[in-house]
């Protein structure tokens, strides 16, 4: 009989991390009776071929199991595309590779952060609508070329004129990327997630939609109540407070 040893122990403990965040992804997507099903028919497969060696179910199972995986990778591609987003720019990563990479240290990587909040504050007083996405580790390149290069320092001046009523640019989003202001007037992705409340409109749509392709934080400004959201790792943070849209922004940054 062969022994339960630590590789066994590992094998085991990967699966359970693949199922938690494949739940996860199905939570999050609102496929949850999916996940249940998809997990249901993986235990019939594997009791199927793998304990009980049934030859000819085995075999039909392991069809369907070849044109499932691609059926599930077509349908949840966007939730897909999250998962190795995240994994690709998770905290972890960022600091190791900060140990073999270092940057710059003569620059304060932080000093972007509060013209960003003033001129977030002063919208908000004037119910100035705004859409403003901070690059995380994920280039932002593809939809700066949607838009207006500005490639200017950051300051709040030069934010609330790009997102004045009369302003031509004021439509689209600004990007922020090394420090500066690259690109305004731009296309984002639009999210179509079903949780997103309906009285939000196209800006809090478009961030969440570019929280969901990238890792980037997105910043909006409601031209309707003046209430500022964050969207941020697929998630949508409405009405925070200037001291959460620091912490907001510093995590674009890790």
């Amino acid at each position: 009989m062969e022994q339960f040893g630590i590789k066994d122990a590992l094998d085991i403990l990967l699966v359970a991390v693949l199922l938690f965040y494949l739940y996860r992804m199905m939570k999050e997507s609102g496929s949850l009776n999916i996940f249940i099903g998809v997990l249901a028919f993986i235990i019939v497969w594997v009791v199927a071929s793998e304990i009980l060696e049934m030859r000819l179910i085995g075999t039909i199972l392991d069809k369907f199991m070849n044109i499932g995986l691609i059926i599930f990778v077509i349908l949840f591609q966007e939730p897909i595309k999250r998962f190795l987003v995240d994994l690709g720019s998770h905290r972890r990563w960022r600091y190791l590779r900060s140990k073999f990479f270092k940057r710059d240290q003569s620059v304060d990587s932080h000093a972007w952060i509060m013209p960003i909040v003033y001129a977030c504050m002063s919208m908000s007083k004037s119910k100035t609508g705004a859409l403003i996405v901070v690059q995380g580790s994920n280039s932002l390149a593809k939809y700066e070329k949607l838009g207006d290069i500005i490639n200017a320092d950051i300051n709040s001046r030069l934010i609330e004129n790009i997102f004045f009523k009369n302003s031509p640019l004021h439509d689209g989003a600004m990007i922020i990327a090394d420090n500066k202001v690259v690109a305004a007037g731009c296309v984002l992705p639009v999210s179509h997630d079903a949780s997103v409340p309906k009285h939000l409109g196209l800006r809090h749509r478009s961030a969440l939609g570019v929280s969901q392709a990238t890792d980037a934080v997105a910043v909006v400004v409601s031209e309707e109540t003046g209430n500022i959201s964050v969207a941020k790792g697929g998630k949508l943070y409405i009405r925070i407070s200037t001291t959460d849209l620091e912490h907001h922004l510093a995590s674009a940054i890790g």
